[in-house]
C-alpha cells in the first residue's frame, strides 16, 4: 500500500489530541484534588498488540507504565477478551508500577477485530491496606501495603460484574476513589469513541499500515538522536539513603550505559540488593524512570510511541533495589526515580554535557489523614504545594523554580490554597519561595519552597516519604549543590519532631504547626560567570541573600538601597582575589 506521510502525521497528531481529551475529561470528572488539581495520572492509546500510539504525559513516571501491562492483560486473557470490557490493575507484581496507580483498560473492537486499546493509570487517594493513603514505611511485604488488583473484568461484554466490583470497593476507604476509577473508565470511553471515528472514516487497512510507518519513522528518529552520542561505555551512579527499617542505612544505584551507533543501553546490574522495607522499585516503575530522564536530553518534539523505545535497552536484574522479588514492599518505587536520574545524568554529562540539567531536588513528601471534623468525615491529602522543590540547571538555561521531583517534571501541579483549606482541616499559614534554595551557577538552579500550615481535626497521621535530607542536589561544571530538604512537626507544648524520609507519626495533636522545606536542583556552570545585574536583581526580589550574592556568585550588593556595587563586584571576582579557584 502507498504510504500518504502527510496523512502519518495527521494520524500522529490526532493519536496524540485524543489522548489530550482523554485528559481533560478525566481532569473534569474526580473528585479527587491528588487528580483533579495535581493531576497525577495519564491518558494513553495503544495498538492490537498493546504497543505505545501515543499518551499524555500528565505525570511521566506514569506514563511508560500502562503499555506494559496491556500486553501482559493481552497475554493473560488470550482469546477471552470482547467488545464492552473494561479491565482494571494496580498489580505490582504483574508489571504494574504502584499499588495506588490504579489502571482501566477498555479494548477497542472494529467489526470484531481487536484493533487498539484506551487506557488511563491515576493515583487513587486509597487502595486500602494498613494505613490510609497506601503509603506504610512500615511495610515488610505487599500484603501490609495495599489491596492487590491483578487483571479483572469490571465490565464484561458491557455488563457490570457487580460482585466483582463490590469486592474490591469494600476494601478501599473512601467513596471517592469508587467515583474516580469511574471517571477513569469515562475517560477510556472517549479514546475508544475517538479511534473508531478515525478508522471508520480513513478504512483499517489504511490505519494500520501508516501506524507501522509512523513507528519505524519515530524509530529513525530516535536512532538519529542515539547517533549524536559518543560511542563508548559510561558510569554512574547515586545514593538512596534510609529504608524505613534500619537508621543510616544506604544503597547504590549503579547504571553502565553503552552507546554503540545506534542503541543505547541501561544497564543496573551493579545496583545494590532489595531491601527489607517499603524502600524497593518495581521494573515498571524503574523503567519508566530512565527513558522519562533520556528523553529530557533528546529532540523533545519526537513523537511518543513504540518506535520511540525500540533502540532503547533496559536491563534492570529482579532482586534488586529497582526490581524487587515478590512478596516484597514496593510502595516507594515511584520515588527512586530522583536517585536513578542522577546516576544517568552522571554517566552521560561527559558525553553530552550541554543536554543533561544538574542534579534536581529530591521528593520529600507528607500526607496527612484523620477525621475533618467539620465534616464528620475521615479525609486524606497528599501535600503536592509543599513537595516542590527546584530543576537543576542546564547550559544556558536556570532551573525551574518550584517544579516538583524529576519523575514529575512538572506534570503534577499545585494544590490551590482555597480547595486545600476545604478538602482538609488544616489551615495554610505561609506558602513562598524558599530563599537562597537554588544551588549557584552561571545558570542557577531552580529554587525550592517553604511551605507551613496548621492541623486541624482528629486522629491525625502524618506520612513522610522520599529523600533528599542527607544528600542535596548535585551540582555541574563548577556549579554548586543546592539545599537539603526537612519536615518537621512543631507541637502546641512547644517540642518540636523532625521526621524521617520514611516516617509514620500517629495521633498528632490538633494545632501542631508542619513545617517544611523543599530544596532547589543544582547550579550549572561557575557561579562567578553569573551576570552580576541579575544576581542583584534577584536579591532586590527576595531569591538570594546579600551574604549569597557576596560569598557564592562575588557580587556585592548595597544593603541599603540594594544596588549592584559594580568595581567592588570586578575586583572580588578577579583573579589575584578569588583564591577559591573560581
Amino acid at each position: 500500500m502507498t504510504i500518504d506521510k502527510i496523512l502519518v502525521s495527521v494520524l500522529q497528531r490526532r493519536f496524540k489530541s485524543i489522548t489530550e481529551e482523554m485528559s481533560i475529561v478525566l481532569t473534569k470528572t474526580t473528585r479527587s484534588p491528588i487528580l483533579c488539581e495535581a493531576k497525577d495520572f495519564v491518558t494513553g492509546l495503544y495498538d492490537g498488540q498493546g504497543k505505545m500510539l501515543e499518551q499524555t504525559e500528565n505525570l511521566p513516571i506514569l506514563s511508560f507504565s500502562l503499555g506494559p501491562v496491556c500486553e501482559y492483560i493481552i497475554k493473560y486473557y488470550g482469546a477471552e477478551i470482547y467488545p464492552g470490557d473494561v479491565i482494571f490493575h494496580n498489580d505490582v507484581f504483574s508489571m504494574g508500577n504502584q499499588n495506588n496507580d490504579v489502571a482501566v483498560y477498555k479494548p477497542i473492537f472494529y467489526q470484531d477485530k481487536l484493533i487498539a486499546w484506551s487506557a488511563a493509570k491515576g493515583h487513587q487517594a486509597d487502595i486500602g491496606g494498613p494505613v490510609a493513603g497506601g503509603y506504610n514505611p512500615k511495610a515488610t511485604e505487599i500484603f501490609q501495603e495495599s489491596l492487590r488488583i491483578p487483571p479483572v473484568k469490571v465490565y464484561e461484554r458491557g455488563k457490570l460484574r457487580k460482585d466483582v466490583w463490590d469486592l474490591i470497593f469494600a476494601n478501599i476507604r473512601f467513596d471517592m476513589v469508587a467515583a474516580d476509577m469511574r471517571a477513569q473508565i469515562g475517560s477510556t470511553v472517549v479514546g475508544e469513541r475517538e479511534i473508531l471515528k478515525l478508522v471508520s472514516k480513513y478504512d483499517l487497512e489504511i490505519f494500520e499500515s501508516h501506524k507501522e510507518y509512523l513507528f519505524d519513522s519515530t524509530e529513525k528518529m530516535m536512532r538519529a538522536e542515539i547517533r549524536n552520542i559518543p560511542n563508548g561505555v559510561y558510569h554512574g551512579e547515586a545514593n538512596v539513603y534510609y529504608d524505613g527499617r534500619t537508621p543510616g542505612s544506604q544503597y547504590k544505584i549503579r547504571v553502565t550505559i553503552t552507546v554503540e551507533d545506534e542503541e543505547i543501553t541501561f544497564d543496573y546490574s551493579n545496583t545494590d540488593p532489595q531491601t527489607d522495607g517499603f524502600v524497593n522499585g518495581t521494573y515498571t516503575s524503574s523503567a519508566s524512570a530512565t527513558l522519562l530522564t533520556f528523553l529530557q536530553m533528546v529532540n523533545p518534539d519526537m513523537p511518543h510511541n513504540d518506535g520511540m523505545v525500540r533502540p532503547v535497552n533496559i536491563i534492570i536484574p529482579e532482586g534488586t533495589i529497582l526490581n524487587a522479588k515478590y512478596p516484597a514492599a514496593t510502595t516507594f518505587g515511584n520515588h527512586l526515580c530522583p536517585p536513578n536520574a542522577d546516576a544517568i545524568i552522571r554517566a552521560l554529562a561527559p558525553a553530552i554535557p550541554t543536554r543533561v540539567t544538574a542534579g534536581w531536588n529530591q521528593l520529600l513528601c507528607y500526607l496527612t489523614s484523620g477525621f475533618d471534623t467539620r465534616k464528620n468525615d475521615n479525609y486524606v491529602d497528599i501535600g503536592f504545594m509543599g513537595l516542590k522543590g527546584g530543576s537543576g540547571a542546564t547550559k544556558g538555561v536556570d532551573g525551574y523554580d518550584h517544579i516538583g521531583m524529576i519523575d514529575a517534571s512538572g506534570g503534577v501541579l499545585d494544590q490551590d490554597y482555597e480547595m486545600f483549606e476545604q478538602q482538609t482541616p488544616h489551615l495554610l499559614l505561609h506558602h513562598e519561595f524558599w530563599l537562597d534554595s537554588a544551588g549557584a551557577g552561571q545558570w542557577r538552579g531552580g529554587l525550592g519552597i517553604e511551605t507551613e500550615f496548621k492541623i486541624g481535626g482528629k486522629n491525625t497521621k502524618v506520612v513522610t516519604f522520599g529523600d533528599g535530607d542527607v544528600e542535596p542536589a548535585f551540582g555541574l561544571f563548577g556549579g554548586k549543590d543546592s539545599t537539603l530538604n526537612k519536615i518537621e512537626l512543631r507541637m502546641p507544648d512547644g517540642s518540636v519532631y523532625q521526621t524521617t524520609s520514611k516516617d509514620l507519626v500517629e495521633n498528632v495533636a490538633t494545632d501542631t504547626i508542619l513545617f517544611q522545606q523543599a530544596g532547589g536542583g543544582g547550579g550549572y556552570g561557575d557561579p562567578f560567570q553569573r551576570d552580576p545585574a541579575i544576581v542583584a536583581q534577584e536579591v532586590k526580589n527576595g531569591l538570594i541573600s546579600i551574604r549569597k550574592a557576596e560569598q557564592e556568585y562575588g557580587v556585592i550588593i548595597d544593603p541599603l538601597t540594594l544596588e549592584l556595587r559594580t568595581e567592588e563586584t570586578t575586583k572580588l571576582r578577579s583573579p589575584d582575589v578569588n583564591k577559591s579557584g573560581n
